[in-house]
């Protein structure tokens, strides 16, 4: 396996050489960095291989960065302006290539001259500058770590210091505070990893063990990292496993732990196609190790990430993937950083794959159901359960009246005016929705109640493409399917999920999905991608959900 690896890493890299060595004008500086690294990994392990002109394109593309770096040392670009962070990605890639022509011929020399001095430029901002997020405390720590290594400097490791000792942002079942697979995979698990082997600070590499043992629970069926309770730009999308190989393959080394090897393995089963791994063999030989004999994790029928929200249920025919870890009953608003996504169950039947159930109803345009929370009962079921409500204000107290009208510019949680609302009694109108989710072998039942006034609302059950469903459609207003009768079918490949309904008869024509008025004012929206189906009605409604696995089902 180890040389299996190392030679998909080398495919990777030379596919990665052959598109680095043509001229592409206006590359940002990560970019270039990028292809730098991966025109040296292959100049270093495979010379007979690597395009021609491969030493000269790193040469051009170093100095185009070097026309990046802006008299502080920061580099030009990108809407983070003047970015510590952002730079420290690039001196990340330029330190390690700097320490890969430790000991290059003579033709590589002015090369690693030429980097040194970026470096160099660099260090008095990465050394004094801050952050804004989360990860860019690793990442900028990390390259100062780095920049140690080639120029050692105890300025620069006190610096590190300083932003351990807040503390890695990592709950005891291994959640990152920003809950993304992207942002471990990329960011923190690499930064963690190289200030724990540069400066020996070997606490870190217990967090990261504890993140990719979580990282294990999240591994679906089709081979993505399950990404619902993330807080950032992944959340909701499909992330491949293969971003974290170099993380599994590195732990199950060290550790000699099958469940491990068992991840690292799947992670390149459909191959490798990041070109910087070749570099990362070059700077750690060992990862051409074999691996330790390979095991299945073992994990409980019915796995609950308490801290997120989150339920994993794998059965033999499905997989049932249940949250209710949204930010925005404690926010009330969709932001960046925040996990802002609806969508309250998935479920997996082989090519059969229904990416996301939401609930959407039409009640003072505050956006679809959003569970405030997660609860596991006895009976196995998972309950999810959210409140939401708006009001009519009364007049304000004598004692607060201004004759003139003037009064304090404040935000109800729906929308904003000088309407001093804290200052007056107030009227609600609530909506409440609970849904207890019974996961199966074969799928779920959904049991939902809507208490509250009369409004409209649907269930919107969005499958992955590249399948067929068998009801009319799609609408031409919104491209989505519409179930009239009891029982829809989704097929795809050989397998399908079937939807039943049975205590609410759906309407004709129900409500298109409403994203809310924090979408809705700025004419945007976080619909579901997919074929979508929509299952309509009116509140108060009490209604179950019925989805089963069929596999083989077109066999």
């Amino acid at each position: 396996m180890g040389s299996t690896f190392a030679d998909a890493a080398r495919q990777a890299a030379l596919r990665g050489a052959r598109e680095a060595v043509v001229a592409a004008p206006g590359l940002a500086h990560r970019e270039l960095m990028r292809r730098v690294k991966t025109l040296v990994s292959v100049a270093l392990a495979a010379p007979e291989d690597a395009p021609a002109g491969t030493v000269a394109a790193a040469e051009a593309l170093v100095a185009e960065l070097a026309g990046l770096q802006s008299g502080s040392g920061l580099f030009e670009g990108g809407d983070n302006v003047q970015s510590p962070p952002d730079s420290a990605f690039t001196i990340n890639d330029a330190c390690d290539v700097h320490h890969l022509l430790r000991d290059a011929d003579a033709a590589l020399v002015p090369l690693r001259e030429a980097l040194a001095a970026v470096i160099r430029a660099a260090a008095p901002a990465l050394l004094a500058g801050g952050v804004h997020t989360p990860n860019h405390r690793w990442e900028l720590s990390a390259a100062l770590a780095r920049i140690h290594r080639s120029f050692p400097d105890d300025r620069l490791v006190a610096r590190v210091d300083e932003w351990l000792a807040e503390g890695v942002d990592i709950d005891a079942d291994g959640w990152f505070s920003e809950r993304s697979p992207n942002y471990a995979a990329a960011v923190s698990i690499p930064s963690l990893t190289a200030i724990a082997d540069i400066l020996d600070r070997p606490a870190l590499r217990a967090a990261v063990l504890r993140n990719l043992e979580l990282t294990l629970s999240l591994i679906g069926a089709d081979g993505a990292v399950e990404t619902l309770a993330s807080r950032r730009q992944d959340q909701g999308t499909r992330f491949p496993l293969g971003r974290y190989a170099v993380a599994f393959r590195r732990a199950a080394i060290d550790t000699v732990r099958g469940d491990l090897a068992w991840a690292a393995e799947r992670a390149v089963r459909d191959g490798v196609d990041d070109a910087g791994v070749l570099a990362e063999l070059l700077l750690d030989p060992s990862l051409a190790d074999a691996l330790p004999p390979s095991e299945a994790p073992a994990f409980p029928e019915t796995i609950v990430h308490p801290t997120v929200a989150l339920a994993v249920r794998r059965g033999s025919a499905a997989e049932v993937v249940v949250y209710g870890g949204s930010d925005y009953a404690r926010h009330r608003g969709i932001r960046s950083g925040l996990a802002n996504d609806p969508t309250f169950l998935r479920l997996l039947a082989g090519e059969a794959v229904l990416d996301s159930v939401r609930l959407s109803r039409t009640f003072f345009g505050l956006g679809p159901f959003r569970a405030e929370g997660l609860e596991a009962a006895a009976d196995g079921s998972l309950l999810l359960g959210e409140r939401v409500a708006a009001g009519y204000y009364q007049p304000l107290p004598a004692e607060r009246r201004d004759a003139g009208g003037d009064y304090a510019l404040t935000d109800d949680g729906r929308f904003s005016a000088a309407m001093a609302f804290g200052e007056r009694a107030v009227d609600e109108v609530e909506l409440r929705t609970t849904i207890a989710v019974r996961p199966r072998d074969d799928g779920a039942d959904l049991d939902v109640a809507i208490e509250g006034p009369r409004v409209g609302f649907s269930i919107e059950l969005a499958f992955r493409t590249g399948g067929v469903l068998d009801v009319p459609g799609p609408r031409p207003e919104d491209g989505a399917f519409v179930l009239t009768g009891p029982i829809a079918r989704y097929t795809a490949g050989g397998d399908a999920i079937r939807v039943e309904v049975d205590g609410l008869d759906p309407v004709a024509h129900p409500i298109a999905y409403a994203p809310g008025e924090d979408y809705a004012y700025l004419g945007g929206t976080d619909q579901a991608d997919g074929v979508r189906l929509l299952i309509g009605g009116a509140t108060p409604a009490r209604f179950r959900l019925r989805l089963r696995a069929e596999r083989g089902a077109a066999s």
